[in-house]
């Protein structure tokens, strides 16, 4: 399968698939590509690009940020 043909087929499907593929798979996804520091500053602006698209305030998602990262810290 082609790449164009995974993104038609990903296209096609509903919202909540969309959602649920999401969820599932970029964990795993990022696993592997998180290590290359180049590809992070290419993901990083389109991350940036889809928080700002949704509406969410920066500062918000900033706080959120720090409260997972010290939730994250007890837990260890």
């Amino acid at each position: 399968m082609t790449t164009e043909e995974i993104k038609n087929n990903l296209l096609a499907l509903s919202k909540e698939e969309k959602q649920a593929f999401i969820l599932e798979t970029l964990p795993i996804l990022a696993k592997e590509v998180i290590k290359e520091p180049g590809f992070m500053m290419q993901l990083f602006p389109v991350m940036l690009g889809i928080l700002k698209e949704s509406g969410m305030d920066l500062q918000q998602l900033l706080s959120f940020a720090s409260m997972m990262g010290a939730q994250t810290d007890q837990q260890n």
